[in-house]
């Protein structure tokens, strides 16, 4: 049953994470990836607030499977992040590169952060 979870929940993430890339990237004209780096904090916080969650108890074993690994793991991408930092220094655009990673990596620790501060504000 927890496959079946997993499989649901990456099947309506990954084809989000598509649509919201897309939305975001066609209203910003810049070489910045800002629909992957959208995508990864919305799914960030999500994920904190799930664990979170299941950490104050009222999220359960098959929500986190569902939400968490399913949506999220489909949701959010590491492997997209990589190719655009790769791709902006193959471009020379170096403090894009640079700045794509620090402020990913910052924003979506504070965005885990942040959902688990509230479902532990909520639920705990």
């Amino acid at each position: 049953m927890t496959l079946v979870l997993v499989v649901l929940g990456a099947a309506v993430g990954a084809p989000s994470r598509w649509a919201l890339d897309q939305y975001v990237q066609t209203r910003r004209d810049s070489v910045f990836p800002w629909g992957t780096f959208v995508v990864n904090v919305a799914g960030s916080l999500l994920l904190g607030l799930v664990l979170g969650a299941a950490a104050s108890g009222p999220a359960s074993p098959r929500l986190v499977a569902a939400l968490g690994t399913g949506f999220c793991g489909g949701f959010t991408t590491f492997s997209t992040f990589a190719y655009e930092t790769l791709r902006l220094v193959e471009d020379g655009s170096y403090a894009e590169a640079a700045l794509n990673v620090a402020a990913s990596v910052a924003a979506g620790l504070a965005a885990a952060a942040a959902g688990w501060g509230l479902a532990d504000l909520v639920w705990g």
